[in-house]
């Protein structure tokens, strides 16, 4: 189903169990932080914190953090229905050739026309609207970690035009409250947010944004998604929800924002302005360094009648973003398919935060093709970030660690089987002696013959034949177990 809001959304999970009310006082100073890692990290419900101090606005958190719930946000049985629906529009199985073909393949692009934004005259959003001094003063925003810098707004769908194209993109970058009316955008350089600012820069104007907060949840990951430049995270948000997003345009800006948000903040982020920013505890598990990020102002705040603050908590993992990134992988691994078609399954273990480790199964047919597809999956949008990337047969379960430790620690001769290279790394990276550049590793744990340069047999993986198999599971219950 399609969630209007993100108030359907909480009355699901409610109506399912799967969310819990907090009546008794919290502070958004650390204490929302250390209930809400406790429950994440035990598999607990999402929670709606009623009671948080000095405050008479209500906190969502956790809403995303298991997979019952990203699957329950997104209107899917299986995440990776998504990233296959994808494919069935944009690869489809007979290229339009003949008149006839053509006319054929018009359904496909009316489907996909259907789920383009669509901008209506007002929306819940605008319940509420503070054109005179607007104040992020009576949102209850968190100081997650002891050494943050300040408040941070973690869930913000932060929304730009590039000045030049007039692309939207909506993308989610942290923002530290350093004041009533100003907060830190922590764009890193490699964004397309930090993009559109750059370009206005260059054009010597001050960049437009707006900020809301609390969409539906389509729409919320869709900010998170590492679309390719220039496309449309709204269009992708209907896609999922197949429906489209219903956009109202911004009061102060010239920009449009979800019709259903709770908050949205409109403002501007001035050229040459820069204000230092951090640190804040990031979802590597680590403090990410303090540096001088622009800043951005806010003109005018609108929001609903009793808005509800959603809000995200990121330190070490498991947290709540590891799901939301468990979505990225699903969706995502049909489109790489597209171009890499012998890559079977791929996983983003949790402890590598995302950007650190990738692990894929291939069908492997010649020498050397592992290095082929560590080579292409780097110089692929944000892949280019993984620092370690893992290739193994495929029928190797990547989705299960212990099974690829076990193939990487008896596969590998490091000489032959070891790859380095230089390229491009996160800005949270703390690891490489510089900043944004730095080595990674690749590890061809895949069998090896004598094209490979490998001259010896190679074993043959221990498996019980299908017999005994067969003879042992009916008699099982007679063993006593």
């Amino acid at each position: 189903m399609a969630f209007k809001d993100l108030r359907e959304f909480i009355d699901v999970l409610e109506k399912k169990g799967l969310l819990k009310r907090i009546t008794v006082e919290v502070d958004a100073e650390l204490e929302i932080t250390e209930i809400t890692d406790r429950v994440v990290k035990s598999g607990g419900p999402a929670l709606l914190f009623e009671n948080v101090k000095g405050y008479d606005i209500p906190v969502l958190i956790n809403a995303f953090g298991s997979e019952e719930r990203v699957r329950i946000a997104l209107g899917v049985d299986s995440l990776d229905d998504i990233g296959r629906d994808l494919v069935r529009i944009l690869q489809p199985t007979d290229l339009p050739v003949t008149f006839l073909d053509k006319l054929k393949a018009l359904p496909r692009l009316a489907e996909l026309s259907s789920f383009l934004p669509k901008t209506v005259r007002t929306g819940p959003c605008k319940e509420v609207i503070i054109r005179d001094k607007p104040s992020l003063a009576k949102f209850p925003v968190l100081k997650c970690w002891p050494e943050d810098a300040g408040r941070f707004i973690t869930l913000p769908l932060v929304c730009t035009r590039d000045p030049e194209t007039g692309h939207r993109n909506v993308g989610m970058y942290r923002l530290q409250v350093f004041d009533d009316r100003t907060t830190g955008m922590h764009w890193h350089i490699h964004k397309d947010g930090a993009d559109h600012y750059r370009t206005a820069e260059r054009k010597g104007q001050r960049l437009e944004v707006a900020v809301a907060l609390g969409a539906d949840p389509t729409v919320i990951y869709a900010a998170t998604a590492p679309m390719p430049k220039g496309l449309d995270e709204f269009l992708l948000a209907g896609f999922i929800r197949k429906q489209p997003v219903e956009l109202v345009k911004c009061e102060t800006v010239d920009i449009e924002v979800p019709a259903h948000a709770e908050i949205v903040l409109e403002g501007y982020v001035d050229l040459g302005e820069r204000r230092r920013e951090g640190p804040f505890g990031d979802h590597t598990g680590y403090y990410s360094l303090a540096d001088d990020y622009p800043v951005f102002h806010i003109t005018c705040i609108t929001h609903r009648r009793k808005p509800i603050y959603p809000t995200i908590v990121v330190g070490r993992p498991p947290m709540e973003d590891t799901y939301l990134g468990k979505v990225t992988e699903r969706v995502f691994l049909p489109l790489i398919q597209m171009v890499l078609p012998e890559i079977v399954d791929m996983n983003f273990p949790l402890e590598g935060v995302f950007h650190n480790c990738v692990v894929v199964s291939i069908k492997k047919h010649f020498p050397g093709q592992s290095r082929k597809v560590m080579n292409a999956l780097w110089g692929m949008g944000q892949m280019m970030f993984t620092k370690l990337i893992i290739v193994v047969d495929e029928d190797v379960n990547v989705q299960n660690m212990s099974e690829v430790w076990w193939r990487v620690f008896n596969n590998i001769d490091p000489r032959r089987d070891l790859v380095f290279a230089d390229g491009p790394l996160d800005v949270l990276d703390h690891a490489s002696p510089h900043a944004v550049f730095g080595s990674k590793m690749g590890i061809d744990a895949t069998r090896k013959g004598p094209l490979d340069g490998h001259t010896r047999e190679w074993p043959r993986d221990i498996v019980m034949d299908a017999a005994t198999k067969a003879l042992v599971n009916r008699k099982w219950s007679s063993y006593g177990f």
